[in-house]
């Protein structure tokens, strides 16, 4: 089977899974996703679109890997973060870093007997500050196995993955830990992780959570290797993914769109349809902008990110397209949640569901405000090398923001305060992220889009950046009231004025 015919069947199958009256419809509150409706998914193996051929995959081809997420996500939300952990955070990592050894046989597995894979970073007491993480490695004497020990928790997947990629760092003979990370492929069905708990997860059922104890024995060969060190191949796993999140938004924003134009079609309020208001088109024309951006975003990641392009330094556009996409994925169910009115206020509604299962992608992988803050410490850090702090000047010059930039000559003609606080920090990521954006969106009337559809969303953008920009020039420091209950009381003053 080609993957054309793959996908077409994919989507067929999907369709039918997750119709109104399916059963894995009617089981989307019910905790994880086992069973036949499962079993004919996995029987199709979607995640043969990350694969390259050798392993028995359709090539590991970016383009296809994205428009195989796609189809997961307008049916289902929480399947497609399922392939996307199985196939960003782990079978990429393994094809790209991963000894011939294990990927033969771990790869292989995949494709042809249907496992999963997961990763585990986060511990309990470091989640952001990821590189502290206390999991220790040793390597055994003589036995060619590492030790692995510690504790993870918020893996997708707990108890459910077959494999796993685990980081820890190497524990030197003083117990001391080093500074660099490292990556163990482990096969479950060896032992050692103990699931200690699983979480209520607030959305995302499909997924198990938990806590979990790590006590494994890896083999060498199950250790990947970095082209240099292990934090900037956890860099390059992260960026990859981050860059693929298109691939979930997609599906995901193109069916709030549909269900918002649907229900605003057949709703009439005061004698007419919805679709008759202003706020309501307004509503609309934003969930259709976020749809362009994320199709400029998905071009923009298949065609320049192949598996073999290391991804380690380009921060600055994977967190632009993480938090832009998510930040988007979230607004547009809020609208739907909003057009559909009470109805959609259901946990077993697609409003309800899609606002709480798209929220937690703003905070996994990097949490957004980090990943905002983190792209304007970059854009100062490179302003410091060429000793120009001017913003307009400086995105002029980039190849990430040079065709757009002049759209904003007069907001962006100024210099920046280098000890700016985190919150403007945060601000001006946000505001460039969504310029950068603005530049992938442009470069798609170059491939014949939709020229109406990208006017709309270049309006839509530009209207987003004029304002992040007017608060982040008149923005007064944040400052908190330590003793904020004294003399707050309006029930105290309320007595007094009635006496």
């Amino acid at each position: 089977m080609d993957f054309s015919t793959f996908l077409n069947k994919y989507k067929e199958k999907l369709s039918h899974l997750f119709s109104k009256n399916s059963a894995s419809n009617e089981r989307t509150l019910n905790r994880g996703f086992e069973g036949p409706e499962h079993d004919q998914i996995m029987e199709l193996v979607p995640l043969k679109a990350f694969i390259p051929t050798q392993f028995g995959g359709f090539g590991g081809h970016t383009a296809e890997a994205l428009a195989m997420l796609e189809a997961s996500s307008y049916e289902s939300l929480p399947l497609a973060l399922m392939m996307g952990i199985n196939g960003a955070l782990f079978t990429q990592p393994v094809a790209r870093f991963g000894d011939e050894v294990a990927k033969n046989k771990v790869l292989k597995s995949i494709a042809m007997d249907k496992k999963m894979g997961g990763l585990m970073i986060t511990e309990p007491d470091f989640g952001s500050d990821a590189l502290k993480m206390q999991t220790s490695s040793l390597i055994g004497k003589g036995d060619g196995h590492y030790h692995v020990h510690g504790t993870k928790h918020w893996a997708g997947l707990t108890g459910a993955a077959d494999y796993w990629l685990i980081t820890a760092r190497e524990q030197d003979q003083n117990g001391d830990l080093g500074r660099d990370i490292s990556f163990f492929i482990h096969e479950t069905s060896n032992g050692g992780i103990e699931v200690e708990e699983y979480f209520n997860n607030l959305g995302l059922y499909m997924l198990p959570y938990g806590r979990n104890k790590i006590d494994i024995r890896v083999p060498q060969t199950h250790k990947l290797k970095p082209q240099s060190t292990g934090v900037t191949m956890m860099l390059d796993i992260l960026h990859r993914s981050r860059l693929q999140f298109p691939g979930m938004g997609m599906g995901f924003l193109r069916r709030m769109m549909d269900e918002a134009i649907d229900h605003c079609k057949e709703r009439f309020v005061g004698g007419q349809s919805l679709l008759n208001y202003d706020q309501v088109k307004h509503r609309i024309s934003e969930m259709q902008a976020y749809f362009t951006v994320c199709s400029a975003m998905c071009h923009y990641t298949s065609s320049k990110i192949s598996l073999d392009i290391d991804t380690s330094r380009m921060d600055v556009a994977a967190n632009a397209i993480k938090t832009v996409v998510t930040d988007f994925m979230q607004k547009a169910s809020q609208s739907l949640l909003q057009l559909t009115g009470a109805k959609g206020y259901r946990l077993d509604h697609i409003a309800g569901r899609s606002v709480v299962d798209s929220r937690p992608f703003q905070i996994f992988e990097g949490s957004n405000d980090i990943l905002y803050q983190q792209i304007s410490e970059s854009v100062l850090k490179n302003m410091r090398k060429v000793r120009n702090f001017n913003l307009y000047d400086y995105l002029k010059a980039s190849e990430l923001t040079e065709q757009v930039s002049d759209r904003f000559k007069d907001s962006l003609d100024f210099d920046l305060d280098l000890k700016m606080p985190q919150r403007k920090l945060v601000a001006l990521g946000q505001a460039i992220g969504r310029i950068i954006s603005m530049e992938f969106t442009i470069n798609l009337e170059d491939v014949g889009f939709n020229q109406a559809l990208i006017a709309n969303a270049m309006a839509t953008m530009e209207s987003e950046v004029n304002s992040i920009i007017c608060n982040f020039k008149h923005a007064e420091d944040a400052a908190i009231v330590d003793d904020y209950l004294s003399n707050s009381s309006w029930l105290a003053l309320s007595k007094v004025n009635a006496i």
